[in-house]
């Protein structure tokens, strides 16, 4: 029997093979999607799962308080670590980790060829018994026991030594320190949390001989004992905490994330140290998105299979009347829907395995087609074949089996109004999800415009920031200054602890010397030449000047006028006003800026101050007027070696990192039109179907009214005003929905477009035209179709 139905299947396929069409690519479209999305979901619930103890290792979290916006970080005191080793027996192992120079990128040099690295992390020797990784050269145990040693990844060392084994072998870090390769491991996997392709033994810096509770700067994980409780060691951490940090200095608490939770819930945690942070929110939105999808491909085919249901239910009455019972329709329904949607997972493959590189383009992220052959894939296929069956094939199934011979063979009888206010509730739903991701995009796309024209107060457009942080001589810093100064293209040249969109140092602003109130101040050591170089407004005073004596305690500050604001004075009441802001007894106003976005425009503006105190310069920023860029940065390349020969030349261009910032929103952008796009496409094969079915069902009143003297327009306006009704019902349902969703992903700028009613215009006006495109093509169809054909079955 089975064989028999699938011999039915293939020529009902065949027969109508517009029909069969139609219906394979909705359901192939569907499922490609929902592969992808799934493969997506498969990565990211994947991350440290290849950690032999994983369930047992957990990081330690910094929880700030209320006067620090309690803010969550992933960084701790250095000297956590020795004191749970002491006092918190639970643990049975712990390691420190701390980015390099506070995250800023390291100038390697290996025999005179120079190189730069981002991932450079320094770790006590436990890390590689809490993470056991393998190794390539040498091996896990004791290798960071003595200073000044580092290990490297597999293909860090391809890069520096080629094939040869390098343990023996000492690299220079920016310029200063040598260090002994003691052993090389295997690349982290592409979904673990940590990347470091250069690990140093964390007795190598200062750091490891005075661990202090006030420098909040190290992640520290812990290897939990078996039988151990988190809730335990927290309470033992917040003890330890008493015991040395007086109650006063006590704006943190303690806390512990298991590792499994790293990656999907960190992205309100600050401070962490890996690049690759997931969302749970995104997998669920995904995850959502994924079922929406097949439901609504399922859906298509319900249409499409109720489309030719005239000569199905015939069909259905002889098989009734020569003794075929519901069940053993029932069978062969359901048995056509198997065979139809395998058909369309073997094209949803090919579709996934092709798309695949455009979809990795969209998410931000690289999927391995390894996931395609892993068991939970498999897995899934095979559950979505089942219940795609399941839905796509039960309406027809169960609607058309249970009908008499006699009804079923009478035709041109609406039998149950219910499956046709279902029919038509479904094509609501897919234009009000339609609708509303159109919404979305439009939102997303004029927010990012937004961002991408305002003015941030300062110009990020012509200027570089060069690492300067492994020059330690300060002639050659001048040297190199006046080095540039002299090039034709550079307009302005200074040297800045950091630039805005980077961190710096973070210190607090009192009204005055009795008051305990107080704001966050981002201060940032800079020479003369600021303002003219990042083309600051400047209020009142003047510019940082351009040298300062060693000797010289005077440590002369250039505020923004939100730090002046908060003091209650005018820019010009601040000039010469000795400010408290821990840097120094004799910190005074010399210049005020008009506010500028030294963060993301997600958060307001705040207090800033450029000071020429005693932090380290790292970078040199540069304003240049060439537009010849190829050419402009080899003259700086070479400029740069000719003084530095020794350093890597890393630089960074300021409207490229302005621009790097909102990557995630881009992102967002490109997905949100992608996915608008094919749910558009896929609610337009929905329409496509209810209209086949409604001008199959009016096809002898089409016919009464063709005679009677009805032209091709009165009969396709007739059938498509049924169709804009659903889609006028789909915009009173989706513009309320689709204004709260886009109100609250706004929330999370501090600066942000307002949603104006061309948003729902736009929105509504493509909606409507697409129903109309949709439709017109079965209504002018119907409405041209000869009368006598439509009425010679009575």
């Amino acid at each position: 029997m089975l064989k028999n139905f699938i011999k039915i299947s293939w020529r009902r396929i065949k027969t109508d093979k517009t029909f069969s069409f139609i219906n394979i690519l909705g359901l192939s479209i569907g499922l490609a999607i929902t592969m992808l999305l799934f493969l997506f979901v498969i990565k990211e619930r994947s991350f440290d799962q290849m950690y032999t103890n994983k369930e047992r290792i957990y990081r330690v979290l910094f929880n700030t308080d209320e006067h620090r916006n309690n803010e969550i970080w992933a960084t701790v005191p250095a000297a956590l670590k020795p004191a749970v080793d002491q006092g918190v027996p639970e643990v049975q192992k712990s390691a420190r980790l701390w980015d390099h120079d506070f995250g800023k990128t390291a100038s390697i040099q290996v025999d005179n060829e120079n190189f730069t690295e981002s991932k450079l992390y320094y770790a006590d020797p436990e890390f590689f018994e809490i993470f056991q990784l393998d190794f390539v050269y040498g091996n896990a145990k004791d290798q960071l026991d003595r200073p000044n040693t580092v290990v490297i990844s597999e293909s860090t060392s391809l890069k520096y030594f080629g094939d040869i084994n390098p343990i023996g072998k000492t690299i220079s870090i920016d310029n200063d320190s040598k260090m002994e390769i003691t052993g090389v491991y295997e690349d982290f996997p592409a979904n673990s949390s940590l990347d470091g392709t250069i690990i140093g033994s964390f007795k190598s810096i200062g750091f490891y001989k005075e661990p202090s509770w006030s420098n909040a700067s190290f992640e520290t994980y812990f290897l939990l004992n078996k039988d151990a409780r988190a809730d335990a060691v927290i309470s033992k951490m917040q003890k330890l905490v008493d015991a040395n940090v007086e109650k006063e200095d006590q704006w943190y608490t303690l806390n512990l994330q298991p590792l499994e939770n790293m990656h999907l819930y960190s992205s309100n945690i600050k401070s962490a140290y890996t690049s690759k942070l997931g969302s749970i929110e995104e997998v669920r939105n995904f995850s959502l998105l994924a079922v929406m999808i097949l439901l609504i491909a399922c859906i298509n085919y319900m249409n499409l299979a109720t489309a030719r249901s005239q000569k199905s239910t015939k069909d259905v009455g002889i098989n009734k009347t020569l003794g075929a019972s519901s069940n053993v329709l029932i069978a062969r329904f359901f048995t056509e829907t198997a065979f139809v949607t395998l058909l369309a997972i073997i094209v949803a493959l090919l579709f996934t395995f092709l798309s695949l590189p455009f979809f990795e383009k969209i998410i931000g992220s690289s999927l391995s087609l390894n996931y395609m052959l892993s068991y939970r894939f498999l897995l899934a296929i095979l559950a979505i074949w089942f219940l795609t069956t399941l839905i796509a094939g039960s309406f027809p199934a169960l609607h058309l089996s249970r009908f008499s011979p006699m009804e079923v063979m009478r035709s041109g009888r609406d039998r149950e109004s219910f499956t046709a206010f279902l029919r038509k509730g479904l094509v609501i739903v897919q234009f009000s999800a339609s609708v509303i991701l159109i919404i979305a995009t439009v939102v997303i796309y004029n927010q990012l415009e937004f961002i991408r024209n305002k003015n941030l107060g300062y110009n990020a457009e012509n200027t570089m920031a060069i690492s300067i942080r492994a020059i330690k001589s300060n002639s050659e810093k001048e040297t190199l200054i006046k080095q540039f100064e002299n090039l034709p293209e550079v307009s302005s040249v200074t040297m800045a602890q950091g630039y805005p969109g980077i961190s710096v140092s973070g210190r607090s602003l009192y009204k005055n010397m009795n008051s305990d109130e107080s704001i966050s101040l981002k201060t940032n050591r800079a020479q003369g030449g600021i303002v003219e170089t990042l083309q600051l407004n400047l209020l009142a005073g003047k510019d940082l000047p351009g040298q300062k004596q060693e000797s010289d305690s005077i440590v002369d500050v250039l505020l923004n006028k939100n730090a002046v604001d908060f003091l209650g004075i005018t820019p010009q009441e601040a000039i010469g006003k000795n400010i408290i802001a821990n840097l120094g007894p004799n910190a005074y106003v010399i210049g005020v800026v008009d506010d500028f976005n030294f963060s993301s425009l997600r958060s307001p503006i705040g207090a800033y101050a450029f000071n020429n105190g005693f932090e380290p310069l790292r970078y040199m920023l540069v304003r240049f007027n060439s537009s010849e860029l190829p050419q402009t940065l080899e003259k700086f390349k070479g400029t740069f070696g000719k003084v530095a020969p020794t350093v890597a030349f890393d630089y960074t261009f300021l409207d490229a990192h302005v621009e790097k910032m909102y990557a995630g929103e881009r992102r967002t952008a490109r997905a949100a039109l992608t996915f608008a796009g094919l749910a558009i496409f896929i609610a337009c094969l929905g329409l496509f179907g209810l209209a086949a079915f409604m001008a199959e069902q009016r096809t002898k009143e089409i016919g009464v009214r063709k005679v009677l003297g009805a032209s091709v327009s009165n009969i396709t306006g007739l059938l498509s005003k049924d169709f804009i009704k659903l889609v006028m019902i789909a915009l009173v349902i989706a513009f309320p929905l689709a204004y709260w969703m886009a109100r609250r992903w706004l929330q999370e700028f501090a600066y942000r477009i307002d949603i104006g009613w061309q948003v729902f215009a736009i929105a509504g006006t493509t909606a409507i035209l697409i129903a109309l495109v949709t439709v017109s093509f079965q209504a002018v169809k119907a409405a041209i179709s000869n009368p006598i054909n439509s009425l010679k079955n009575e």
